[in-house]
């Protein structure tokens, strides 16, 4: 018998909860198959069968929590050829075997869905069990939170189904099977198809539609035949649907002139669980608050000369680099140079000591569809602007795509907050515990100043530091964002070390 066992976590994890068993107990199952998803404050980890047996007990049911070397169940060895051969044939043999009494079945598997997506549901099969498919024919659609998958017939032959719509499935998890039939089998559905599509000018393009695009669209009355289609061989995606709705909404608001049903199909509140990811953001925030002796103070910077300088070469720039010149790495240089000034904005409190950091490792805050993540820019002292750039730019796809790492997350410095992408005017940020420092990036307006005696129009932003006040006293707070504020007003003076 072999325990299924808590894997390590990562270094500042100390547990972790049960998010899903994908088998149940006398399940067969294979070594290195997946068997349980675990959730930390960070990321999803999966679990898998140590050896090929049966699962002859769980013992930590979904939302328990675990820490590392927990034994959440145990795989009985052995047993698991003779379990799991006569499942498929048993399942398969009753649709199969008549028309495919020639060729072998193929399994229709789940197909890897993202680095970080660990499974998937399965929408509305377009054939049931018995009906003969050709080779690369759409069959089923399978949503993840982040996107959809087409899985097509990989043979010709007579389909038999395993897991139904709605089914939750993993990558690698077989769905169903097609029976190998030849020729004559694959080419039969052809001539009874074209009768079929004759009978309405619709049938054409809505046979290009998986069933999650058919929802999309006909929940927002979208008309397919004007939809953009960017998917493989020009079929219409659920984004390319998702996209269009926008733009339909201005007509559909005008031709909705006469009175609509009121929301009788809506609940008025719905209830929904809070995610992990969602839940941790809440907790660690509050715990924030509640530790540090938080205070905020402003200042604004007048962006004209950066401005200026971005505009002078942001074409040269990207054309030698490849990638964009943006306001955040000029942000990031100044942080720098001012926490090297003052060492104690990039220092934290571990019970009575202060831990000064030498190392200048920047999060940068970066909103998801799931919530806000904190990735790190490591050793940003020792980057260009170029190289500054490219690894925000990493960073940020990467966080948004789910596919941070561990290591991506945590060991931060200080950390930076862009609400000016969104239009924040003004913000107080919370101190991403344990750092005692967070600058705020915000709106850039422009507003009458005076400047020389004379009233001009400039381009203002304001700056927001928030700090913990047991160890960053008002002085060194106040220095180090004018300390800011001087080197982007002059970005000459990063260049003379002014």
């Amino acid at each position: 018998m072999a325990d299924i066992l808590t894997p390590a976590l990562g270094e500042s994890v100390a547990e972790a909860s049960i998010a899903k068993w994908t088998k149940k107990v006398g399940d067969a199952v294979k070594k290195d198959e997946v068997l349980v998803e675990l959730e930390t404050d960070k990321v999803s980890l999966e679990v898998v069968a140590p050896a090929d047996g049966v699962l002859s007990a769980i013992n930590a049911g979904e939302g328990d929590t675990v820490v590392p070397g927990t034994v959440l169940g145990a795989v009985t060895e052995g047993g698991a050829a003779a379990a799991s051969a006569p499942a498929a044939p048993a399942a398969a043999a009753p649709a199969a075997a008549p028309a495919a009494s020639g060729g072998a079945a193929v399994d229709i598997a789940v197909p890897t869905m993202g680095e970080s997506v660990a499974e998937g549901s399965i929408g509305t099969w377009l054939k049931k069990s018995g009906d003969t498919v050709a080779k690369d024919e759409l069959l089923v659609e399978i949503e993840t939170d982040k996107v959809a998958v087409e899985v097509s017939a990989p043979a010709a032959g007579v389909l038999t189904i395993i897991a139904a719509d709605g089914d939750t499935v993993t990558p690698g998890q077989v769905i169903g099977s097609v029976a190998a039939s030849g020729a004559a089998a694959a080419a039969a559905p052809a001539p009874a198809a074209a009768p079929a599509n004759t009978g309405s000018a619709q049938a054409p393009a809505s046979a290009h539609l998986s069933p999650a695009v058919q929802r999309v669209v006909s929940e927002n009355n979208l008309n397919p035949a004007s939809l953009s289609a960017s998917g493989p061989k020009g079929n219409i995606t659920k984004a390319d649907a998702i996209a269009a709705i926008g733009a339909a909404a201005p007509a559909a608001a005008a031709a909705a002139a006469a009175p609509a049903a009121p929301r009788a199909d809506q609940p008025r509140e719905e209830r929904v669980k809070m995610t992990r990811l969602r839940q941790t953001i809440a907790r660690r925030l509050k715990e924030s608050q509640n530790t540090a002796a938080q205070l905020t103070t402003f200042n604004e910077v007048d962006m004209t000369n950066v401005m200026a300088l971005r505009a002078q070469y942001k074409e040269v720039f990207e054309k030698r680099h490849g990638v964009k010149l943006g306001f955040m790495s000029f942000f990031t240089k100044a942080v720098v140079q001012a926490l090297h000034e003052i060492p104690a904005v990039n220092a934290e409190i571990d019970g009575t000591d202060i831990i000064y950091k030498n190392h200048y490792d920047i999060g940068i805050a970066v909103g998801t569809d799931k919530g806000l993540v904190v990735p790190v820019l490591r050793d940003a002292d020792a980057l260009s602007l170029a190289g500054i750039e490219k690894g925000i730019g990493a960073l940020g796809k990467a966080a948004r795509d789910g596919a941070l790492t561990m290591d991506q997350m945590q060991g931060g410095t200080f950390t930076i907050t862009n609400g000016g992408t969104y239009g924040s005017l003004m913000s107080t940020p919370i101190l991403n515990a344990p750092q005692s420092g967070i600058l705020g990036m915000h709106n850039i307006v422009q507003r009458p100043m005076a400047v020389n005696g004379e009233v001009k129009i400039r381009p203002m932003m304001y700056l927001a530091l928030s700090y913990d006040h047991r160890i960053v006293d008002g002085k060194e707070a106040v220095t180090f964002l004018v300390r800011i504020k001087e080197l982007l007003e002059d970005p000459a003076r990063a260049l003379l070390d002014l």
